[in-house]
């Protein structure tokens, strides 16, 4: 398939797009240059190829919720400028 000049101007005037002589030119080269890639890639057998939705076949990949023992809150709050034994303390913002 050809991507001809009167298509790009065709394209930019259902985009209302007004473009100049030069980008007229350079749009036109990269569209063909982007459907005669699209032609290879649809040349590729892939026959042999099994259809996946991911690169990988992962699944489930999350692990287990258990509970698990945390840092211990003294330890934390020695860390900070300011606390309340519970939380840290922070100036009110408003």
């Amino acid at each position: 398939m050809n991507i001809s000049r009167e298509d790009i101007e065709h394209v930019a005037s259902l985009s209302m797009l007004e473009l100049s002589e030069q980008e007229i030119e350079r749009y036109t080269k990269d569209m063909q240059n982007i459907v005669t890639f699209a032609e290879q890639v649809q040349e590729v057998n892939t026959d042999n190829i099994t259809e996946s939705a991911y690169a990988l076949d992962a699944y489930n990949v999350f692990r287990k919720d258990e509970v698990k023992d945390s840092i211990d809150r003294e330890l934390i709050m020695n860390n900070a400028p300011s606390s309340n034994g519970i939380a840290f303390l922070i100036p009110p913002m408003v």
